[in-house]
């Protein structure tokens, strides 16, 4: 059942729009807005990063179930009826009224409960887009399309971030811009991508399976687990950077606000060309493994340099390499699952599962950094960590043959 008619120009552009803002309002909270309505006075500024490690951990949690239950849950429409449309609509709505609701929450319970809104919403949106690359897309264009949600990763950040900076908006202001880009440019997307109706053959069968039959597929798993570590490492290097700023180099609030929108450009511009060289050459080589392992040491990279000199120019040294390293594993990556998915009938459920590895990362990153802060007082051991979770993740993923090129 995999597609050999490439698609055209459009469908790139408005594939490329739904991640835009589905990464926009995703992580400029996790940057920006979510760590200044849990920060604390400088006397006790331990407790912000920890309040905003745990809420970032309990979206994430919610993510990791919500993500491929949506999937599977697409992958069983019933026949004649769209597959991914529906989800993708349902969540780009649950993100926007919940984005809303965090805005006007006070205090970490209730800003705790309205994230996990926003993270179940985004999950669901996510598992509907990313299983159009697997429905839709042959092999030699799964590179360029998983190019282009590793770009709009980053040009996101830069877009809201960017945007709240430098419009002076405030948090609650913030989250309002952000839940009208999620319900104009997400409902526009998932309207304008085709969803053919499905058919008795798209269906799972109902009996005769395993349940997660492909988390028991040997590459499959390796990837996962290599894909899981690596996103952690990311999450750990980046999740608390304004928390860096702040009491890591005793930036005053306006200027690390600042320097994190100047941190943030380097990454972009390091992200994306990374994601599109790399997505190009995975495409043409066909070899996506070594390409993804190689990422892995490149992001290692950045944490080895700001544990060894903590200053804001090596920080920015730091940003462009993590922009390398994880422009391209996140490319790579994602289209080596895409080529690993062991069964085409469960391609939104597994896809789910691919994507709950980065929800699971931004759960777990953020509340072990949080950990390490409080143990040492300090951010040395975060940069440390998440060096060594990276090179961890590729030596994984190092175990995940490369299938043969359909």
């Amino acid at each position: 059942m995999t597609t050999t008619t490439r698609v055209g120009a459009r469908w790139m552009s408005v594939f490329t729009l739904a991640w835009l803002a589905i990464w926009t309002v995703q992580l400029t909270p996790v940057q920006l807005l979510l760590p200044l309505q849990l920060d604390t006075p400088e006397d006790d500024w331990i407790r912000g990063v920890v309040s905003s490690g745990l809420v970032l951990g309990i979206g994430g949690l919610a993510g990791i179930v919500a993500g491929p239950a949506a999937g599977a849950l697409s992958d069983r429409a019933g026949v004649g009826r769209p597959r991914r449309r529906p989800w993708a609509l349902a969540g780009v709505w649950l993100t926007a009224v919940c984005l809303v609701l965090t805005g006007n929450a006070a205090g970490p319970w209730a800003v705790g409960a309205a994230w996990v809104g926003v993270s179940v919403g985004v999950a669901v949106s996510s598992a509907a887009f990313t299983a159009l690359i697997a429905d839709q897309l042959p092999s030699t264009q799964r590179g360029a399309a998983s190019a282009a949600v590793g770009s709009s990763q980053a040009v996101g950040i830069v877009l809201g971030v960017g945007l709240v900076v430098l419009l002076g908006l405030g948090i609650q202001a913030g989250y309002l811009l952000l839940a009208g880009i999620i319900a104009v440019m997400g409902t526009a997307a998932a309207l304008l991508l085709p969803d053919p109706p499905a058919t008795a053959q798209m269906r799972p069968p109902r009996e005769g399976r395993r349940a997660l039959a492909s988390l028991r597929d040997r590459d499959f798993a390796w990837m996962l687990s290599g894909r899981l570590v690596t996103n952690i490492g990311n999450a750990l290097g980046t999740a608390l950077f304004l928390f860096f700023l702040l009491h890591g180099l005793g930036q005053p609030s306006t200027t690390a606000q600042d320097n994190l929108l100047l941190l943030i450009v380097v990454y972009t511009v390091f992200v994306v060309l990374a994601s599109v060289l790399t997505g190009i050459i995975s495409d043409r080589t066909g070899n996506r493994r070594r390409l993804t392992i190689a990422a892995t040491v490149v992001q290692a990279a950045s944490g080895v340099a700001i544990a060894l000199v903590p200053t804001f120019e090596m920080t920015m040294v730091a940003a462009a390499l993590m922009g390398l390293g994880y422009g391209a594993f996140s490319t790579v990556g994602l289209a080596f699952a895409a080529d690993l998915l062991p069964d085409e009938q469960d391609h939104a459920r597994d896809l789910g599962i691919v994507n709950v590895t980065a929800a699971l990362g931004q759960l777990i990153g953020p509340v072990l950094g949080a950990g390490l802060v409080a143990l040492v007082g300090a951010f040395w051991l975060v940069f440390v960590a998440a060096a060594v979770l990276s090179v961890v993740g590729g030596v994984l993923t190092a175990f995940a043959r490369q299938p043969a090129r359909s």
